[in-house]
């Protein structure tokens, strides 16, 4: 037997399957960011050791703000959340290491 469906019942059909679909992958987790989480505690790292805590403090505990709140979302398997801090980390350790040797070349 062959079902045989109109435009209008095909596109409808379709809609409910691409909205379940999307639902499916809205409420799926991905994996823990282990790579992110390691970049940022290395862009720290870096930006501690050329003297950021003292040319570039400001930035640098905005980076240490944002990877304490990555490692609770982590901690609370909120993936998405803790890989954007954890971005947002490295980012503000990489402005502490510029604003820190911009510091530096000025003395």
């Amino acid at each position: 037997m062959v079902i045989q469906y109109t435009p209008k019942q095909l596109r409808k059909n379709l809609q409910i399957t691409l909205l379940a679909m999307l639902c499916c992958l809205g409420g799926c987790e991905t994996a823990p960011p282990v790579q992110e989480m390691s970049d940022a505690r290395q862009a720290i790292s870096v930006a501690k050791e050329a003297g950021a805590a003292e040319r570039a403090a400001f930035h640098l505990k905005a980076a240490e703000k944002y990877l304490e709140s990555a490692e609770q979302n982590l901690g609370e398997q909120a993936y998405q959340q803790a890989r954007r801090d954890a971005n947002q980390a490295k980012m503000k350790a990489r402005d502490a290491l510029k604003v820190s040797e911009n510091a530096a070349e000025a003395q």
